[in-house]
């Protein structure tokens, strides 16, 4: 097939994108602009997986099911209800009968068919979306109103995935409008995330990458979750998402009014903004793995239990909480948030900050400083460890602040800054790191499996224990909840007993606003603001 010209395409984007401009703009207190705060390379929730994605989409789609912001219990969403077969393989939905897609497309079973074709569909390439059914093996369309989904083995994270918004819903006609542009069949992945339809609170309007996304209220929503509230007077009409990529011009728009809402500041302008009477600080507690290190059991000298362990000792978490978090954020214990399902409280405490801990393991393990230069060192080799260290939440000043803390025991640290996230997994395929940061978020902790099971390529930390194996698989399969905490418990001991992540603190969205906005809150996963709650008040405090 021809290849089209690049021109085209661009001109087929501002197409799509003018037959859903914005009818005659709504009052202006009616209007708002929220900050983001990263360039996402897409938008398409069935494709991409930043978080940033989600905070614009969680008001275009509805899913299948939903978390109750407080409660974390399932609700009902686009399925009015649902069982699970005993042996826990099948699930069958109950779809409402009264909902529409903002482009008059009625919502069905035969809708939500075509969506996961297009989720598990290779050539989708799915980054997130797909990994959250899990081991689903068919689905069927069973009546009009009646949807089932088959899985080759139990997995209880399934109705978790199904609550966020990378599935959600879209309208399969604006999907088959994208796939049938001539001679654009091979771009249709890419144009769909600038003309897309959902049955959520808000339609989409337009996206302009590095500039802006625009969603207007959906007027004839009225079947969203049990704490979606109806408008009220001053509801907001016009959400503009604008990007606010320079960390320090957040708070400055915020204070100026030239942002309504602002997530991830600095903490330390979130500390400044307190005593500001003109906007309100929002933290969110995010579940999820704290900021954290993966240590590598695969190469020296963390390839040493001792040396792990004397690496967390001597790390003084509270320290770095007060000097680069503002002490908005608690310290971390263990690989999953406390915010977070199925937390282990009993890693509380453990490795607290003890450098003279930390000097009798490497002592006991053969390290001494031979030649007098405060570096420790073993067999004539200085005690050296290296750190990937991407660039995102503040994780230059900390390790910055790891490096200072471990001269102080004798560790040398050498620090290898990345760009970004391609940059980073080249590091970690060549496999000469001893530590590296990441995190993943969400409520349930099935993401351990991805980054502690064996025969995981995200097990970075090159750990193998079968025991761990043992639980972690455990802890998706089975149908109790109480066997599942025991599992995901058990994980969470041996991760720390075996020194395989150095947790600094638990995440903490530092959100804030204008203080005329009212009724902000967020969703059960902590990124994702509620925005068909927020009504403008028309006066702010003086």
């Amino acid at each position: 097939m021809r290849r089209q010209p690049i021109a085209t395409l661009v001109l087929s984007i501002i197409l799509l994108a003018a037959c859903s401009a914005p009818p005659a703009e709504a009052p202006a207190q009616n209007r708002i602009v929220y900050g983001l705060t990263l360039q996402v390379s897409g938008i398409d929730p069935h494709i991409n997986q930043s978080s940033e994605l989600g905070i614009v989409l969680r008001q275009v789609y509805d899913t299948l099911v939903y978390r109750h912001p407080t409660t974390r219990e399932f609700v009902s969403g686009l399925a009015q209800s649902w069982t699970i077969s005993e042996d826990g393989l099948v699930y069958t939905f109950r779809l409402r009968n009264d909902v529409v897609f903002h482009d008059g497309t009625p919502f069905n079973a035969e809708s939500l068919r075509l969506n996961f074709d297009r989720i598990l569909f290779p050539d989708t390439l799915s980054q997130k979306a797909r990994n959250l059914l899990g081991p689903i093996v068919a689905y069927r369309v069973l009546d009009d109103y009646t949807f089932e989904l088959q899985l080759s083995q139990p997995y209880a994270p399934l109705l978790d995935g199904l609550a966020q918004v990378y599935l959600g819903i879209a309208s399969p006609s604006a999907l088959a409008t994208v796939n049938a542009l001539p001679g654009m069949e091979e771009y249709n992945t890419l144009l769909y995330q600038y003309h897309q339809v959902g049955t959520g609170p808000y339609r989409f309007v337009d996206y302009i990458p590095g500039d802006h996304i625009t969603l207007e209220r959906y007027t004839n929503y009225n079947w969203g979750p049990s704490f979606y509230t109806p408008p009220t007077e001053g509801a907001v009409d016009i959400i503009e998402y604008r990007f606010f990529e320079d960390a320090p011009t957040r708070s400055i728009a915020l204070e100026s009014g030239d942002a309504d809402i602002m997530g991830e500041l600095l903490p330390a302008d979130a500390r400044s903004l307190a005593n500001n009477a003109a906007v309100q600080l929002e933290p969110v507690n995010v579940p999820g793995q704290p900021l954290q290190f993966y240590l590598n059991t695969a190469v020296a000298p963390t390839d040493d239990l001792a040396v792990r362990q004397a690496l967390i000792y001597a790390t003084d978490r509270e320290a770095i909480d007060e000097s680069v978090f503002q002490g908005f954020s608690p310290v971390a214990w263990g690989p999953i948030s406390a915010s977070s399902l199925y937390y282990n409280s009993g890693v509380q405490g453990v490795y607290a900050f003890s450098p003279a801990q930390a000097i009798d393991l490497l002592t006991n393990a053969g390290y001494s400083d031979t030649d007098n230069d405060d570096i420790l060192d073993r067999n004539g080799e200085p005690l050296t460890v290296r750190i990937v260290q991407p660039p995102w939440g503040q994780l230059p000043e900390v390790t910055q602040l790891l490096r200072d803390q471990w001269a102080a025991v004798g560790i040398q640290t050498i620090i290898e800054p990345v760009p970004g996230f391609p940059g980073l997994m080249d590091k970690i395929s060549e496999n000469e790191f001893n530590l590296v940061a990441f995190s993943s978020y969400g409520l349930e902790p099935s993401y351990l499996v991805d980054r502690f099971l064996s025969t995981s390529e995200l097990n970075w930390t090159g750990y193998s224990d079968p025991i761990l194996d043992t639980a972690l698989t455990n802890a998706i399969i089975s149908n109790s909840e109480d066997d599942r905490s025991f599992q995901y418990g058990t994980a969470q001991a041996i991760i720390m007993q075996q020194a395989l992540v150095l947790p600094i603190r638990d995440y903490v969205n530092l959100n804030a606003h204008r203080s005329n906005i009212r009724g902000l809150m967020y969703d059960a996963y902590g990124w994702f603001p509620l925005m068909v709650n927020v009504s403008v008040a028309s006066t702010e405090p003086q």
